[in-house]
């Protein structure tokens, strides 16, 4: 036998395609792409010193967090957070450092990020490229995003000069550079009146003109989106993405499933803004309200899912009391919540999202792709809890060492 080929037998594998979950499943890897998926049973004996049992596990795809902010940690501490968006980009580059490792062990392994202001976390990628890295996690940003003067968006990004369209602002930011193009069109989800809109940042023209422009040099547009109008634009453009959506409304999610738009809706926000209410509440906001919020965006996951919808999993990992990676495992528990069976959750988490990054590699445990899955020392029922605890991940066929992707 090829000596460049080895074997793994696993009790059962979810493989992001949103199938029934495999019982007893016999992978052959030959030089780390995974060359067949079979069957296997008591009478199978494939050579033992060439195989690996990991038949009390289950395998899944490496997870994907299409939307994070990976300069910023999910601290609940304001003069934490205020000295954050304060530091300049060595501070950074190390909280940057941590978070990805944090990622790497929970078993996601590409993330979008929402962009922060001064471009930081496009640099570190940029600056890291050719390293060996400690945590492979593959990370898409868009440098910084872009608001308009005077409105919602100015941590995380920049706004046109006074002389400048939306379009002659981006492509002046050497478009080429970065990965894709983030919008903010409206402003937050409000935490003190409930299903709250807000105005669109942005003209028709202006963000007709910026997919156009995204389209010609081949890349995707995230918009930050909120309420029906701002959404409804977003969709007429033909943006790739609406990040959140909260009270969009059916119409635009019949709308978003016709036009296959990804949706992103980060409900582990309102969770997170619940669970440190303690420590997050500063007087304004009201409990009832995020409540409220929560319900209405499981709610539309659950409509999303009946409609055909191609809902994606992100987090806004980076915002209070939203911790990357550990955060994933919440947002996969929201969506069951809202109906999603746990294999369907996990196509949100895994296929779907690498389509929306462009991941080829990543997305799905298929014949003919590179032998990378994540594996948990549980049955299915056992999940996603056990996700936080990870047996191993699993890279071209072998496993990392332990020590690698243990959390810290």
């Amino acid at each position: 036998m090829n000596s460049d080929t080895h074997y793994i037998r696993v009790g059962w594998m979810i493989d992001g395609s949103g199938a029934p979950v495999r019982k007893k499943v016999l992978l052959t890897v030959t030089k780390g792409i995974i060359a067949e998926i079979e069957h296997f049973s008591s009478d199978d004996h494939p050579d033992p010193e060439l195989t690996t049992d990991l038949s009390r596990c289950t395998i899944l795809p490496p997870l994907v967090d299409c939307h994070v902010h990976l300069a910023s940690s999910g601290s609940t501490d304001q003069a934490s957070r205020k000295q954050q968006f304060a530091d300049g980009y060595d501070a950074r580059s190390s909280r940057i450092a941590d978070h990805l490792h944090y990622l790497f062990s929970y078993g996601v392994l590409a993330v979008r990020d929402g962009g922060d202001r001064d471009g930081h976390v496009l640099r570190y990628i940029r600056k890291n490229a050719d390293l060996d890295k400690r945590d492979p996690v593959i990370v898409k940003s868009p440098g910084h995003a872009w608001y308009q003067r005077g409105r919602y968006g100015a941590f995380i990004g920049r706004h046109p000069y006074k002389a400048d369209t939306l379009q002659s602002a981006v492509n002046n930011k050497e478009i080429d550079s970065i990965d894709h193009i983030k919008i903010i069109h409206s402003g937050l989800n409000s935490l003190s009146e409930f299903a709250k809109e807000t105005e669109p940042q942005f003209s028709a023209r202006d963000l007709s003109q910026i997919v156009a422009l995204a389209k010609e040099k081949k890349k995707k547009v995230m918009v930050h989106a909120n309420g029906s109008v701002p959404v409804r634009m977003a969709l007429d453009a033909g943006c790739d993405s609406i990040e959140h959506g909260f009270f969009m409304g059916d119409e635009n999610l019949k709308r978003m499933a016709e036009k296959q738009i990804a949706w992103v809706p980060t409900a582990v926000t309102m969770k997170a803004m619940l669970d440190n209410w303690d420590l997050l509440n500063d007087g304004r906001c009201k409990r009832n309200v995020i409540e409220k919020n929560l319900d209405q965006q499981l709610e539309q996951i659950s409509k999303a899912r009946q409609y055909g919808v191609q809902v994606t999993l992100g987090t806004d990992a980076g915002c209070p009391g939203v911790i990357h990676g550990e955060s994933v495992v919440e947002e996969l528990r929201l969506f069951m919540k809202a109906g999603y069976s746990l294999v369907e959750a996990i196509q949100c988490a895994s296929s779907r999202g690498a389509k929306l990054l462009g991941i080829d590699t990543l997305g799905s445990i298929t014949k003919g792709k590179p032998a990378h899955f994540i594996v948990a020392r549980a049955t299915p029922s056992m999940l996603p809890r056990k996700l936080s605890y990870l047996e191993a991940i699993y890279l071209n066929g072998k496993p990392c060492d332990k020590a690698f992707f243990n959390k810290i």
